[in-house]
């Protein structure tokens, strides 16, 4: 499996973002794509996931209203809309994916994109 996320970058406060992720590989149709974050010296956190087959989703309470995961079957990619950013949403994001159930837990995860940086300024 191979993931390739890219379009993170530098935006103000109140500004948006979309990443999107790439996956290759495998068939995904059983499997959970997860967004995490990882701010530096911090443990990196659960941001959001999606269930490839039911479209089911879970977010962490601190992005619900601001951000939006969602996927494109055709294309093997998962989106995730940021908006209204905060400087704290400052971290590197990394997609990631698994078979089996949502998990908010980055260790359940086996697959990993390289992480794209997000910074945003106040």
């Amino acid at each position: 499996v191979q993931l390739q996320a890219c379009g993170g970058g530098l935006v103000q406060a109140g500004g948006s973002l979309r990443l999107s992720c790439a996956a290759s590989g495998r068939t995904f149709s059983t499997y959970v794509m997860g967004w995490f974050r990882q701010a530096p010296g911090k443990e990196r956190e659960f941001v959001a996931a999606i269930n490839w087959s039911s479209g089911t989703i879970s977010y962490t309470d601190g992005v619900k209203g601001r951000f939006t995961i969602s996927r494109d079957s055709a294309k093997n990619t998962v989106y995730l809309q940021m908006n209204s950013l905060k400087p704290e949403d400052t971290a590197d994001y990394y997609c990631a994916t698994k078979s089996g159930y949502r998990s908010r837990d980055y260790r359940d995860y086996p697959y990993w994109g390289q992480g794209t940086q997000v910074t945003v300024s106040s």
